[in-house]
């Protein structure tokens, strides 16, 4: 009996005690690198707090970070993503000695439970990595995710605590995966069709190590936003860029400028053409004026009452006339007479001379 107590303790120390928490296996991670590892837990283990705890068996392990918010800050990060019900710790700054590491939930009045997870930390490059651990696309579109390697195994595409794709093709959560080794240290993963299923942390397995990878999955705009998907160095990344309103409020803001000085100029262009021609009406009229001499030709009949009066009218040119073939100009001449008493004799007066002013009017053509 003893002897059987024992055993059960050495194996709850080894895989915790409830086991439901699920994480990966064995991680490879390169010396002074970081590590996102994702912890998938029950739901009754929603609103508990969970911590990244390091050693080899669960009892005796030590508490690396413990989640007191939603973010801690500090050398490791640790996060609840309770729609999901996966909690991710980000160990950083690794080291060799750096092996064993247990995702753990704090249960009051009991024991707490936890997995536990491997890191195969190396000087050089991991023998089984991806260019980043976070990958984005749209629904209905595909994303494609390149798992690099140096081992030898089988290769899958696995959700965590869901179902894996072993061979070329298959489907998971609905969504169409197929892979494709794309030579002798790659394999890529392609995910057609997205939908809200397909969010959620994958693995890339090949042998015995695991690659953390978390898919998110949006809605495309296409309304006032350009969305615009694209892959990083390896396929790796896809991400969105909105239309730049910062040239759009420049290039406006340059057409309203545009705009106020040409007006500004059509209004003082008008308003000098307004001016000239009432400044230069005064100048036209002295200019168009012209003088002539009335003189009375005297009758030698006493019969007559009213004596004739010649006028001898002249044209003044005028400068402001260029087109004087075209132009008609009307004179107009007011002509007095004078009534004189019948004489015999009379000499012409200063009385009897009769001035008058003609305006002229130009027509132009």
């Amino acid at each position: 009996m003893a002897l059987h107590l024992s055993i059960l303790l050495i194996l709850t120390g080894l895989t915790g005690v409830h086991n439901k928490v699920t994480t990966v296996s064995k991680v490879s991670v390169k010396a002074r690198g970081s590590i996102t590892i994702p912890c998938l837990y029950d739901p009754m283990y929603r609103n508990n707090v969970k911590y990244l705890c390091q050693g080899y068996t669960f009892f005796n392990c030590v508490v690396v970070v413990k989640q007191t918010t939603t973010h801690s800050s500090g050398k490791d990060l640790i996060c609840d993503h309770k729609s999901q019900r996966i909690f991710t710790v980000t160990i950083k700054d690794l080291r060799i000695k750096d092996e064993h590491f247990w995702c753990s939930v704090e249960i009051k009045n009991g024991a707490d439970d936890g997995s536990r997870f491997q890191l195969s930390v190396t000087s050089g490059l991991p023998d089984l990595y991806v260019d980043h651990q976070e990958i984005s696309g749209f629904i209905g579109d595909s994303i494609t995710i390149s798992c690099n390697y140096s081992i030898a195994g089988e290769i899958k595409w696995c959700k965590l605590g869901r179902s894996c794709v072993t061979g070329q093709s298959g489907a998971i959560d609905g969504t169409n995966v197929t892979i494709d080794s794309g030579g002798p240290d790659v394999f890529h993963v392609s995910m057609r069709g997205l939908s809200t299923g397909s969010i959620g942390w994958y693995l890339c397995v090949k042998g015995d190590l695991q690659m953390p990878v978390h898919v998110n999955v949006t809605e495309k705009l296409t309304t006032t936003t350009l969305a615009t998907t694209g892959l990083s160095t390896g396929g790796q990344t896809q991400h969105s860029s909105s239309v730049d309103l910062n040239c759009l409020i420049i290039t406006l803001s340059l057409l309203i400028v545009i705009v106020l000085v040409t007006l500004f100029v059509w209004i003082m262009l008008r308003k000098h053409k307004q001016n000239k021609p009432e400044s230069s009406a005064f100048t036209t009229a002295e200019a168009d004026a012209t003088y002539c001499n009335v003189k009375p030709k005297m009758k030698t009949s006493v019969k007559c009452e009213e004596e004739v009066l010649y006028s001898t009218v002249g044209f003044k040119s005028s400068d402001q006339r260029p087109c004087a073939e075209t132009d008609v100009d009307a004179l107009y001449s007011s002509v007095v007479t004078t009534k004189h008493k019948r004489v015999k004799q009379a000499k012409a007066q200063d009385t009897d001379v009769s001035y008058s002013t003609l305006a002229m009017t130009g027509q132009n053509s």
